[in-house]
């Protein structure tokens, strides 16, 4: 186990792990403001709770979710701790390493500014890639068994939460033909904030093991050990989960609105079924170690339950826009995130 005497103890004798850890703190306060308000913009966009209320919950779910969740798997944080090799050399590793942090806070902090959900997840993996790639100069900066569960991960958040959102809504408006309209909306008012919450504690399971296990691989390539070999410590979850909240707390109206409000216009029921659909998917991909984004998975499901009705009550305009900034964010982040590496091993 991995004590908090431990890591000082290598802070002392290698001050660059405190830069590459307080980097990585900021990367995940970044998230919370960017990626963890997409949990929580359905309910928002059907008025079944108020922003402030929502950003309440899902302070407090993140963090549930993620020190719950690593106590059942940490197979998301497995999965990306195997995904790249640093090489050797332990500083030239924990300056590339930082320097990758550097680039994902760049990029995710830029789409914030401009009000676009971008992945954070896939950010944090093309930063990782392009700065094993500076270091190592060739394929064997990269694992290709772990990486390629980033491709099953995209088609899982994209196709399964838009299909689930779907067929959700479908499901839900066969059962409840001829009921009460008054009484339904009452009902899945209640159900979809519920389904949020989900949603919002899948979030802090998933991107918060991501987070977790890139401080794991800081302070494992400054001791010169293997990160997969390390459990993650209690005070580290708390630590990633408060910083995952704080961001939320922070950042998350402007995220909320683009995607809660802008994007689609849903009644109760398909909030209901979107939020569900979410969460669904994200305890699929968690468990089964698949490091999905957030952002796709959310957004997927909210214009899967959308065009189940009409498929002119989705903004396609602002979808398209999400899906150009997700299919730049792997040759742009992984650019970048080289450029900082070869940067970061000349000053450094």
């Amino acid at each position: 186990m991995v004590s908090i005497g431990f890591v000082l103890g290598e802070i002392t004798s290698n001050p660059f792990l405190a830069i590459a850890l307080v980097l990585v703190l900021g990367i995940i306060l970044v998230n919370g403001a960017t990626d963890a308000a997409n949990a929580i913009a359905v309910p928002v966009g059907t008025r079944a709770i108020k922003v402030d209320g929502a950003i309440a919950m899902a302070v407090v779910c993140n963090f549930a979710g993620l020190i719950g969740m690593t106590m059942i798997s940490t197979a998301v944080a497995d999965t990306l701790s195997g995904m790249v090799d640093f090489g050797g050399d332990s500083h030239a590793a924990l300056v590339a390493l930082a320097a990758a942090a550097v680039a994902i806070v760049v990029w995710a902090s830029a789409a914030w500014v401009f009000g676009i959900p971008t992945s954070e997840s896939h950010a944090l993996i093309a930063g990782l890639t392009g700065a094993a790639f500076a270091l190592q100069g060739n394929f064997d900066a990269v694992n290709l068994g772990q990486w390629v569960k980033v491709i099953y991960g995209l088609v899982l958040s994209t196709i399964g939460g838009f299909v689930l959102g779907w067929g959700i809504s479908k499901v839900i408006e066969v059962v409840c033909r001829d009921q009460d309209r008054r009484h339904v909306n009452r009902f899945f008012r209640k159900m979809q904030v519920a389904a949020a919450a989900g949603a919002a504690c899948m979030h802090g399971a998933q991107d918060g093991q991501k987070f977790m296990s890139m401080a794991m691989m800081a302070v494992a390539l400054s001791a010169g050990l293997s990160a997969s070999d390390l459990n993650f410590p209690l005070w580290l979850e708390v630590l990633c989960a408060g910083a995952i909240s704080l961001g939320t707390a922070v950042g998350g109206k402007r995220i909320i609105k683009k995607v809660g409000v802008e994007m689609v216009d849903l009644e109760q029921y398909q909030g209901f079924a979107a939020a569900l659909s979410a969460t669904i998917s994200l305890l699929a991909a968690t468990l089964t170690g698949l490091p999905v984004s957030t952002t796709h998975t959310s957004s997927a499901a909210m214009m899967g339950a959308g065009a189940s009705k009409d498929p002119r009550e989705v903004d396609w305009s602002v979808a398209k826009e999400l899906v150009y900034t997700w299919v730049c964010t792997f040759p742009g982040c992984g650019l970048l995130g080289f450029a900082m590496a070869k940067l970061f091993l000349f000053l450094f």
